[in-house]
């Protein structure tokens, strides 16, 4: 098998199971890391966007300070190291982000690998070397010396046979464009810029969008600001878990999409309602950003689609050297963020090969034309909400074990509780008997009587 010096960018949940799959197969890795620690986006930073909280994300994380998990921590674990809970942790099924970041980092000591990564260090530009050799140069800056970044940056520049891209997806805020956004003189920011309510108090605040985050956050606010309204695409459409949490709490409102914005502060809904609002907070996703990936092209980002790229990983033209791994969303974390590790590191080492260009590209028009036939807009190009397809995606590409049925289900049951309740769903939970077998199975219950308590806290 052949050894290949591989840069990884990122040092998050995708770039540290990259550098550990990749040191399986024997390859020096080099993970490159712009902020003071590992974890990428559960790194929390109480800092928010404050300069520019609609433009470019100015700190990496959109982490916010009341963030719990939405999966159970059972199922969101590497595959050789369970996320039991740790002592004087958060030992609660669905803990916060505090307790997945210790225990990212827990994974990163027991397979040892700080010592592959350069934190403080941003990478500038990643391009072909055109030796001919499908290399690639790497320009980084490292920040040395004083930790609030006045210290001494230095550029340098290596050659690398290989770079894996694993920056994830929720740097780059993805903004709607309702009529007025510019002129509105009140404050206006993504949900990458919420940290805590605190702010918020005594204040009308609308939010836009209505996933995880935008109810999070609406369930946050509800206990400080005077009214909240919720802004979606349609009242009809949604879960029964938004009106269960809009009667429960008498400041939460529900509402149809945004008509305008006013200078005045005026929010106009489509219906005609009209709300004066103190701020507006928009939990309306992210955008793919790869700013220091220079291809030539051969890589794009077009509404959300990063393309092309044969099973969300490879770019056709220049496989294998380059590769992304975390592009994906909706998946399970970090279970196929480490398939897709294992197999890019085991075609680097030969272990597995890849279809011609063109066969790929076949591939990825074949998979993009079946999901627009089916509907799915492009910007979901990468959504894959489908535990059978991740399943069949290690199988065929590196071998790796199937999820059990047991964790499936118990996956299932926390979407379902999920959508019908938000606002209990990590508390308020009842297993099924295939669930209780697999918990005990790997020691998460005490016995097999039923009702036991659990190793982990309600």
């Amino acid at each position: 098998m052949a050894s290949k010096k591989v840069c990884v960018v990122g040092a998050g949940v995708s770039g540290l199971v990259s550098a550990r799959e990749l040191r399986r197969e024997g390859h020096d890795v080099t993970v490159m890391e712009q902020s003071g620690g590992v974890g990428g986006q559960w790194l929390y930073d109480p800092r928010a966007d404050a300069g520019d909280p609609l433009g470019l994300a100015g700190v990496h994380s959109a982490i916010y300070a009341s963030l719990r998990l939405i999966l159970p921590r059972m199922a969101m674990s590497f595959s050789d190291l369970p996320f039991y809970p740790r002592d004087g942790g958060d030992a609660r099924r669905y803990p916060g982000h505090g307790e997945f970041l210790r225990y990212v980092r827990d994974y990163c000591d027991k397979f040892g690998l700080m010592d592959a990564v350069r934190l403080n260090t941003k990478v500038l530009r990643v391009a072909p070397t055109g030796d001919g050799e499908s290399r690639w140069l790497v320009r980084s800056c490292t920040q040395r010396g004083e930790d609030d970044g006045a210290g001494e940056a230095v550029v340098n520049e290596e050659v690398f046979d290989a770079v894996v891209v694993a920056v994830g997806p929720y740097a780059q805020p993805r903004l709607p464009n309702i009529n007025g956004m510019e002129k509105w003189k009140r404050r206006q920011l993504h949900s990458h810029s919420y940290r805590v309510p605190d702010s918020f108090r005594d204040e009308v605040v609308v939010i836009v969008g209505c996933k995880e985050s935008g109810k999070d956050i609406a369930l946050d606010l509800s206990n400080v600001a005077k009214e909240v309204r919720i802004s979606v695409k349609s009242v009809d459409d949604v879960f029964a878990a938004v009106p269960k949490a809009v009667s429960r709490h008498g400041n939460l409102h529900l509402h149809g999409q945004i008509d305008s914005l006013c200078e005045d502060g005026t929010v106009v809904f489509a219906d005609g309602t009209r709300v004066v609002a103190d701020a507006v907070i928009y939990c309306t996703g992210y955008t793919y950003s790869f700013a220091f990936l220079d291809t030539g092209g051969a890589v794009t980002v077009d509404d959300n689609r990063v393309g092309p790229l044969y099973e969300h990983t490879f770019p056709p033209a220049l496989a294998p050297s380059l590769s992304f791994v975390g592009v994906p969303r909706k998946v399970i974390v970090p279970r196929f963020y480490e398939v897709q590790a294992r197999w890019v590191a085991q075609v680097l080492s030969g272990r597995q090969t890849l279809p011609p260009v063109e066969e790929m590209l076949r591939s990825v028009a074949e998979y993009n034309r079946a999901r627009e036939m089916a509907g799915v807009p492009k910007s979901h190009t990468h959504v894959i909400f489908d535990l059978e397809y991740c399943d069949e995606f290690g199988e065929k590409h590196c071998g790796f074990p199937r999820l059990p049925e047991w964790k499936k289900e118990l996956v299932w049951s926390s979407i379902h509780n999920m959508r019908d309740d938000h606002e209990m769903f990590r508390d308020n939970y009842h297993d099924s008997e295939l669930v209780r077998e697999g918990l005990r199975s790997q020691g998460w219950l005490a016995g097999p009587e039923d009702n036991v308590q659990d190793r982990i806290k309600v």
